[in-house]
């Protein structure tokens, strides 16, 4: 694509070259003023395109450190100067044009055929490349390519005006040439606006039309996306860059709203191509969130371990208890503080006069050293959880039994089957019930984890 770019400015190069010599030649030896005009207007068509050229190799460049967001940008200086030649050129024109309308005698012209010739061949020529100029520009967004086109698209319309003049010199109208070469010089002055403004445009940030409500509109569709806030767009050359914010239910795990912002920067790049989005994301509380939902995440903000939270109302009063693990080396002060720090948080977002109760518990010990203990002490273990699981009556074929010996004692896990109808609360009490008696039949055990499955 890159190729085809500097390909199509070259031969801008090569056509404004043989035209801007054949309309100077022709327009020396008529001494018409609006053929001159157009030989001066092909020859800022020449270092335009020469420009053009050298700014479409630059933007090719990828990003570096220097210029992070690439160089697309050097494509719209290279418009903005062209724009500046361009009011030059419509001066210089319109001050020579007025000087002979008011001394008509002292320059004749001579519309021979040369003049119409060379005329007419200029027009074949900015048709085709204005033509190819627009299809490359449309392919790669290039906004120096589209200059040109526009550019030479709009010199048909100059050329009409000086065969028009000329016309009127053949039919012995004197001024027709001067009155012909202040038209061009007012059509060169719009084709400078309109490629001025598109240039001062990208130049200053300004957001492509309707691309505010596109990307709103593709970010809304993706899914787990609540809201879609603070979008921003804005062009360099074949890139758009895009930065917006997303809302997403705070409850999400960090994992689930990494995927949301790879989704919407996916979506946007697949529905405009060329964009590149920065996606921020902000946790919203949902209307929908429960109470439970509410209490983990204050929790998990605040880095504390909370389980068995109990939610119920008692006389129109909200009513809250919950279990909390702290680190068991912690005085009895500093654990009070991170409990009473979290019953805050919480009363501040669920309102002042719930009741909240937290019960403190140490924190079990991750990764700690341990060592597999002897078959005979699992044999024994495996023994017990049987015989107690018989007298209960509910727990049957303990298996998978495993004690490991810690510092802090041993830590036993078993595996057993329950009847498959029994509720999940009925079996997490006969399941407790069993873990229990084993640690008061065996004191060296520090904790027991019993897996229910259920019976075959």
């Amino acid at each position: 694509m890159q190729q085809e770019k500097e390909q199509v400015a070259l031969s801008s190069i090569a056509a404004s070259a043989g035209l801007t010599l054949a309309k100077a030649v022709v327009g020396f030896f008529t001494g018409s003023l609006a053929i001159l005009s157009e030989a001066g207007h092909s020859l800022i068509d020449l270092g335009a395109t020469v420009m053009t050229y050298a700014a479409v190799r630059v933007a090719g460049k990828p990003a570096d450190a220097e210029h992070q967001y690439g160089h697309a940008k050097f494509e719209s200086v290279s418009a903005l100067a062209e724009t500046g030649l361009l009011f030059v050129l419509s001066g210089v024109v319109i001050w020579e044009a007025i000087k002979r309308l008011i001394d008509h005698q002292t320059h004749a012209v001579d519309a021979n055929v040369w003049a119409f010739a060379v005329m007419i061949v200029s027009m074949v020529v900015d048709f085709f490349r204005a033509r190819a100029l627009s299809k490359t520009a449309g392919e790669t967004s290039s906004q120096a390519l589209e200059a040109d086109a526009l550019h030479f698209s709009s010199d048909l319309l100059t050329s009409v005006a000086v065969l028009i003049g000329l016309g009127g010199v053949r039919l012995g109208l004197w001024w027709a040439d001067s009155a012909a070469a202040l038209v061009v010089a007012v059509l060169v002055c719009v084709i400078a606006w309109r490629l001025g403004r598109r240039t001062v445009d990208a130049l200053t940030d300004v957001a492509p039309p309707g691309a505010t409500a596109r990307i709103t509109a593709i970010a809304a569709k993706v899914p787990g996306v609540v809201a879609v806030e603070d979008v921003r767009a804005r062009t360099a050359g074949e890139h758009t860059f895009v930065d917006l914010t997303v809302g997403v239910s705070r409850t999400l795990p960090l994992d689930r709203v990494s995927a949301i912002k790879d989704g919407v920067a996916g979506a946007i790049r697949d529905q405009m191509p060329g964009a590149q989005a920065v996606v921020t994301t902000d946790p919203v509380a949902l209307s929908s969130e429960s109470v439970l939902d509410r209490v983990m995440v204050i929790a998990r903000n605040r880095g504390l371990a909370v389980h068995h939270v109990t939610v119920h109302e008692v006389q129109g009063r909200l009513a809250i208890s919950l279990d909390l693990e702290v680190d068991g080396k912690l005085s009895l002060k500093a654990a009070h503080e991170l409990a009473d720090g979290l019953e805050k948080a919480i009363a501040a977002e669920l309102g002042a006069d719930v009741e909240i109760d937290t019960h403190m518990e140490p924190l079990e010990p991750h990764r700690a050293a341990g060592r597999e203990a002897p078959p005979e002490r699992v044999t024994a273990v495996e023994m017990a959880l049987a015989e107690l699981a018989a007298e209960g009556g509910v727990i049957r074929d303990v298996h998978d039994v495993r004690v490991r010996e810690t510092d802090e004692g041993e830590i036993v896990n078993f595996h057993c089957r329950v009847h498959p109808a029994l509720t999940v609360q009925a079996v997490h009490e006969k399941v407790d019930d069993l873990e229990r008696a084993l640690q008061v039949r065996s004191p060296m055990i520090k904790r027991v984890i019993g897996h229910a499955e259920p019976a075959r």
